[in-house]
Formats: structure tokens, sequence, C-alpha cells
């Protein structure tokens, strides 16, 4: 099988087709959207390929078959029957200043304009482009296609400046009223974006709108499946484990049956061939982790979320979810349904780190956040070594340093630094941000274990203790006496109980000890 360019960050479907690209044929989703209705919302996280998946239904209506030779489209497609495709895009713009979602939108009318031929008349906004649709309807004889990518970014743009977000979002609401009242003249509609706004802040009355961001039938509609690395990138693979190219990237869920990859990614490790947090590099969630740390939600929570449907929805300016906020960027996905929950009839959603790469990149900044310090690099990299080694000693030595390291202002000047668990949180943190098998308040037939660690065949349990806080007895006697360890026998390696004890006086270990049975 022949080697073919890779299409990292190309956005253009004729791009990709006229110049020897990959491509993973997305067409049949979108004949099935077409057929099955007609004005279509769909959320997901960046850089997962919406651009072009919009960029494709643009040459799809307008009929250039040429580009879809040998795809699923090409024979249950009329070729003869092109439309007029109004496509806006908010990819680009001066957001954060006033009037700035207004003047992008206006300069995409004018190219509109110019491009058909329109009377650009006296009408701005929403009457702009209804009018423009309109008569590109009347002109053609055939209804318009209305395509929308990142209909959010003036608004998440502009979140620091809520006042500033809702002008914006107020703006958009009428430019997305033209889907319901320009109807008659609209043969399809597809607006896409990164988070998903409730109804009632932005597609108020926009009843028309169906919403397949959850939806199992189009939940591979972007991103790759397992068998789209075996058919379309088979000449990339030999050389990388495909073990590790599931652990690092694949595990994104939108109820569908199958886990699926970040394309960015996949298109990153075959082009350096390393396993590197590809995709979680490109964005700074300076934001989310503020956020985060500001609702005190640590690394710990972040293990045991579970929202509805209804939850991971509900987005708006001043009113956003911490489920919603995570799920909709990326950084926690479906991880399955909860057979026991139910909420007025609506499923609950376990939901979990996708992959490793979102697990080791989020757990790194939140660890830089809760510690205020950027020096712990070295101390994190000798972790591996000493577990390795069973090197107990110098695990507690090691730890006893870092705790010693974050600078006393951190607890002074900050009240994440003062809440019940922040010790356990940097703990668990510190083990997740390596990359290492960790797994929080794993349940057993005597309770719930703090943390569990799987390395190298060993087994490690731990149970953490504030000493302030804490009832009698120490927290390996804790371990001891529940009797966690009997869950894990059977394995090839030890099994290793750990009692970590903190004081809030101190701001440092009081007790780590080691028990192998």
């Amino acid at each position: 099988m022949q080697r073919l360019r890779l299409p990292i960050g190309i956005q253009t479907f004729r791009e990709i087709r006229e110049e020897g690209h990959y491509y993973v044929d997305k067409t049949p989703h979108i004949l099935d959207l077409v057929e099955g209705g007609k004005h279509y919302f769909l959320s997901r996280p960046r850089r997962f390929g919406k651009s072009l998946l919009l960029d494709t239904v643009k040459e799809l209506f307008e009929c250039n078959r040429e580009l879809f030779a040998g795809l699923h489209a090409e024979r249950r497609w009329d070729w003869d029957a092109p439309h007029p495709v109004v496509r806006i895009s908010f990819g680009s713009g001066l957001f954060t200043e006033p009037d700035g979602a207004r003047r992008s939108f206006e300069a995409q009318m004018d190219r509109l304009a110019e491009r058909f031929d329109l009377d650009a008349g006296r009408h701005e906004g929403p009457e702009r482009l209804a009018s423009h649709v309109e008569e590109l309807h009347r002109r053609t004889g055939r209804r318009a296609v209305l395509l929308i990518d990142e209909y959010d970014k003036p608004i998440l743009d502009a979140l620091e400046d809520p006042d500033l977000a809702r002008a914006n979002r107020d703006y958009l609401r009428g430019l997305y009223s033209v889907v319901k009242d320009g109807d008659a003249h609209l043969r399809f509609s597809l607006i896409t974006g990164v988070s998903k706004f409730s109804k009632v802040s932005l597609f108020s009355g926009l009843n028309n709108l169906t919403d397949i961001t959850l939806d199992p039938e189009y939940s591979a509609i972007c991103g790759y499946t397992e068998a789209d690395l075996d058919a379309v990138f088979a000449p990339e693979l030999p050389g990388l484990d495909r073990g590790r190219i599931r652990e690092w990237y694949n595990g994104y869920s939108w109820l569908g049956a199958e886990k699926l990859y970040n394309p960015f990614d996949i298109l990153l490790l075959f082009r350096t061939r390393r396993f590197r947090a590809h995709w979680f590099e490109t964005g700074t969630p300076t934001f989310l982790l503020d956020t985060l740390l500001r609702r005190r939600v640590g690394p710990v929570e972040l293990e045991r979320m579970v929202a509805t449907e209804e939850l991971v929805s509900r987005f708006d300016v001043g009113d956003i979810a911490t489920e919603a906020l995570l799920f909709q960027t990326g950084y926690l996905t479906v991880a399955g349904e909860d057979a026991d929950g139910d909420v007025d009839g609506e499923p609950v959603y376990r939901l979990g780190y996708p992959n490793r790469e979102v697990r080791q990149g989020l757990n790194r900044n939140l660890l830089r956040h809760l510690t205020h310090d950027e020096g712990h690099t070295e101390k994190r990299t000798r972790l591996p070594g000493l577990l390795r080694e069973r090197d107990f000693d110098g695990l507690k030595e090691l730890f006893h340093a870092f705790y010693a390291g974050i600078p006393y202002e951190w607890y002074t000047n900050n009240k994440i630094a003062a809440y019940e668990g922040y010790y356990a949180a940097v703990f668990y943190a510190y083990f997740a941000s390596l990359g290492l098998d960790v797994s929080v308040e794993d349940s057993t037939n005597r309770g719930r274990l703090d943390m569990a660690l799987r390395f190298d065949g060993d087994v490690y349990l731990f149970e953490f203790k504030v000493v302030e806080q804490a009832g009698p007895g120490s927290a390996l006697a804790q371990l001891r006496e529940a009797g966690y360890a009997e869950k894990y026998r059977g394995g090839a390696g030890r099994i290793h109980l750990v009692g970590v004890e903190f004081s809030s006086e101190t701001r440092n270990l009081a007790a780590f000890d080691v028990e192998s049975p």
C-alpha cells in the first residue's frame, strides 16, 4: 500500500483530495445526515476535524464530483443539482474587542456578496444573512446550504470579560435565528463548535435544530476509528507499537460503539514517530485550570465524575458546569453509563480521561498549579526508578523533599492549599503526571481504597490520612485491617501496603509506612 501525504493542519477537502493526502471517508455520515433531516448542530473538541467536515459538505453540495472519486458519496449523490453554499467561520477575528463579532460577520457577508454578485442593500446582521439566503434561492432555483464553523469562538474568547461575552452571545443569537426564520430557503444547515451553549441562551426558539453531539449514529462523524487506522493509514503503522497508540491516543466517546482517536494526535505521531502530548500541547488550558482550582476540583475528583446529558450540555456565560467544561473541551469523555444511575428517567454517564495523553498532561498542569513551583520535574522523574528498585526509603525521601519544596507563600496566599485532601491530590497528580497506572477510590468488598498503583507487575495500595483531621490509628493499620489486599492477590508481582500520613501543621509527610505481606 502506497504511503500518502499526511494532512496535518489541512482543513480544505479539495487540497487533501487533489494533492494526494490520506483521507478518512466521512461521506457515509454526511449522506445519512442529508437524507435523515435538515438542520443540525455538532459539538466536538478543538482539532477534531469539524472544519474539514464542513468543507466536505460544501464541496458535496456544490457538486464537485471529481473530488469524490472512489468515495462512498460518488455513486449515491445527485451530481446534477448543485446548491449555493453560504459558509461562515468565526475561526479568526478579534473577539476580545467590542464589535469584533459584528465586524467579522460583515466582512464575510461582503465576500459572499462579491462572490455571488448579490445586492448588499442596507441590511446588516441577521437581516443581511436572511436576504442573501433568500436571493440565492430565488436566483438559482435551489435552496441554499448554510454552514457555520466555530460558532461559539466569539463568546469563548471573551469569557474573561463577561459583559463582552454576553454582548457577543446576543449578537450571534440573532444570526443563528436565520436557521429557523429562513427555513423555506434552506436545503440544509450544520452548525459546529467546541462548546454546546444551552438552547435558552443562544438557540432560543430554534426548535428545528437537531443536536447530534451525543447521537451514537454520528459518534464517528469526526475523528478516526481503529478500523480507519487499519484501512487508511496501514503504511504508517509499521514500527509503531499498536498497544501504545491505543494507550496514548484512543478513548474518545460520544456514546458510539467505537472509541475514537483525535486526528491531530495520530497525524503528528505518524510524522514524528514519537509518543508525545501532541494535541494537549497545542492549547494552554489556563482558564480551565483556574476554574477547577477556584471550584476546588482537584485531580482525584476528576477520576470520579458523573453527569447527565443535561449537565454536560449546560454551558453559558457565568454558568458553566464543571462537567460540561471538561467534557466539551475534550479533557473528559464518556467512560460508560452508570447502570445504577438514573435522574428522572435520564441516564447518568461516568466521565473519565480519554487516554494517557490527556490524563498525563492535565495532571502535570494541575500539579504545577497545586504546588506553584516549576522545579519539580527532576524530582518526579526519579519516581519510576525508585519504584522499580522497591526503594521505599528513597520514596519517602523523595516525597518529603517534594512537599518541602512547595513555597510557604503558596499555603498562606491560596485557599486551595487549605482544603481537606489537598495533600492526597498532590500525591495522586504526582503519579498521574508521569503517565503511571493509578486509580482512585477503587471499590472492594471492604470499602473504597484511596489509591492503587500498578507498576512493573507490582501493586501498591495507598491510604492517606491528615493527622490533625483523622481519628486514632495509623494509615497503614487501616489498610491492613480493611483487607484491601485480598482483591489484588493472584498476580505475579508483589502487593505493597503504603500508609501515607500528612501534617497540616508542618505541611509535609508525618509518616510513610510500607508493608509487603
